[in-house]
């Protein structure tokens, strides 16, 4: 795609000092993983190359793809498909050792295409657990978490679908011929890096507040276009002063619907008083949704957890980590609204931790806890036994 095409879509370019547009080369990486995303949710084949090597993958969404996708994928691409998926989601599957304590971040299955099929269906079933060993007609291998098998695994979450893909190399002298769009792995593997270092303010607006009149919303937009951050300036905060801060990840069901499953709405609206009561501050909104899974996955995790799972295992259970989310962007948007020192309103010393290694000046943690109901005390429990949150 050339550059006039591209100028066709606000937020592509980045203004200059001298308010003309500027290229950047992220911006070609970032454009190129949001496209190949966008095709995988539809249900879509989809091309990752990597660099120098040269090799190259055609990739399957299988959530999106419907039900026995495999043999119309291998007679399009023209090849063997294999499954990849994370090693969390081969533990639960029963096809990677439940004692293995750090299992790898991805593997891949190859073998006979009937059993990889049937394979497939079960990935991509939320509440599908392994119960005999895995058929004698595949094998299963850790791969390189920096590869072509590792990246496909990747775009799945990019693309908040279950963390599971078919596969199929590609000659790279036919690679062309596929009508595909192509991303480049790493671009895609770092993808959430690159967004955050492109994040630019995009809008703001005086917002007033039942608990804080003195607001000012501001957001944040990375240069593909994709899904922005909000920052609620509360008061006028001193620039170089330690500001009190709080980050707070989206949570449609706690935030919106007052749901009494996680402690959220209390946690935003309780900080959004602190600080108006404190004179001013800082919130950042993150469209980090279900410790960055998705309002999707998170909703399957829910229904886990009605199974008996806690919050943690459920996000594993799914074959997610048990927090995907980073903390670079909210870094990234502190640096330029002018604050590197702050108060930050938490129980998590994660984001304590996080921030500093992004270098944000955490000069002190504010304890930030509400009481519990009879809906959420096993969820608040599961954050401080195994996530080490501070109540």
């Amino acid at each position: 795609m050339s550059r006039p095409v591209l100028s066709r879509f606000p937020g592509l370019f980045s203004p200059s000092t001298e308010g003309a547009a500027s290229w950047r080369p992220e911006d070609d990486a970032l454009l190129s993983v949001n496209r190949v995303v966008d095709d995988v949710r539809r249900g879509a084949i989809a091309g990752l190359r990597q660099k120098p090597s040269g090799k190259a993958v055609a990739v399957l969404a299988l959530e999106a793809a419907g039900r026995d996708p495999l043999l119309a994928f291998a007679k399009t691409v023209g090849g063997t498909p294999r499954l990849a998926m994370t090693g969390r989601r081969a533990v639960v599957l029963g096809l990677w050792p439940h004692d293995d304590a750090e299992p790898p971040k991805v593997i891949a299955i190859e073998g006979d295409i009937t059993a990889i099929t049937d394979l497939c269906m079960r990935a991509i079933d939320p509440i599908t657990a392994g119960q005999t060993p895995p058929p004698a007609q595949i094998t299963v291998h850790a791969v390189d978490p920096e590869g072509l098998t590792a990246a496909a695994v990747h775009l799945m979450k990019r693309a908040r679908l279950m963390p599971a893909a078919a596969i199929i190399d590609v000659d790279p002298e036919d690679a062309a011929t596929l009508s595909l769009l192509w991303a480049d792995a790493s671009d895609v593997l770092h993808h959430e890096h690159l967004l955050a270092l492109s994040l630019q303010p995009v809008s703001r607006a005086h917002v007033p507040l039942a608990d804080a009149l003195e607001t000012t919303v501001i957001a944040f937009r990375p240069s593909d276009g994709g899904i922005e951050h909000l920052a609620l300036v509360i008061g006028k905060p001193e620039a170089g002063a330690p500001v009190l801060a709080r980050l707070h990840s989206e949570c449609f069901t706690g935030d919106l619907l007052g749901s009494l499953r996680c402690d959220c709405g209390d946690q935003l609206r309780g900080a959004i008083k602190e600080i108006g009561e404190q004179g001013a501050g800082v919130l950042l909104y993150m469209a980090q949704e279900g410790r960055g899974i998705g309002l999707v996955n998170k909703l399957r995790a829910y229904a886990l957890q009605d199974a008996g799972f806690d919050t943690m295992e459920a996000n594993e259970q799914l074959g997610f980590d048990d927090d995907e989310r980073i903390y670079l962007p909210a870094a990234a948007m502190l640096r330029q609204l002018g604050f590197d020192k702050i108060r930050l309103m938490t129980n998590n010393p994660n984001k304590v931790e996080a921030l500093s290694r992004h270098g944000v000046d955490v000069v002190e943690r504010v304890p930030h806890v509400f009481p519990s109901n009879d809906h959420n005390r096993s969820y608040l429990e599961a954050k401080r036994t195994k996530g080490g949150h501070l109540f």
